[in-house]
């Protein structure tokens, strides 16, 4: 019975295993350069979005992935307000290796901090007194894919030029 217990512990040690410790807002920054001029103007903004993740090792199966985004809205050539926020997560991941790994702190992971970035920037912009500003959902799947796919090509570019010389 003993025995039985101890190979059930084991099968689970090597069991993937994924947990979310921890949400924070690592960094977060509110511009508006223009105003009070620019809240007189009509609110027809030019907005863009840049994002960025980033992922720290913090021990053996603790992972920091952080989601770096910055909101420019513009109308014309005025900057109305810039957001800037890193949202952060630790996750416990185990089992889990090589390619799957990445995914996982490339995509999965910022999928999981994105409502939450979205939510503390939609905040910032509304008590910034500007309108509600809710972006819509990111395929991180989709982003992730395409830098692997440029990585992997860069890779071989490189390959071949280190052949020509």
């Amino acid at each position: 019975m003993a025995e039985n217990q101890q190979a059930a512990g084991n099968e689970n040690q090597n069991q993937p295993q994924f947990a979310l410790q921890r949400i924070y807002v690592k960094d977060l920054s509110f511009e508006s350069p223009n105003a009070p001029l620019v809240f007189q103007e009509q609110w027809k903004p030019q907005v863009n979005l840049d994002l960025n993740t980033s992922h720290n090792k913090i021990s053996d199966n603790q992972f920091e992935v952080i989601l770096s985004m910055t909101v420019t809205a513009k109308l014309g050539e005025k900057v109305a307000y810039i957001v800037e926020i890193q949202q952060a997560g630790v996750f416990l991941i185990s089992g889990i290796e090589g390619p799957q790994l990445g995914q996982m702190l490339g995509a999965y992971c910022p999928n999981i901090l994105f409502p939450y970035a979205r939510e503390a920037i939609d905040g910032t912009v509304s008590k910034g007194s500007f309108p509600a500003l809710m972006l819509a959902p990111v395929n991180f799947d989709a982003i992730y894919a395409q830098a692997l796919k440029r990585k992997q090509e860069e890779a071989a570019g490189e390959a071949k030029e280190e052949q020509t010389h």
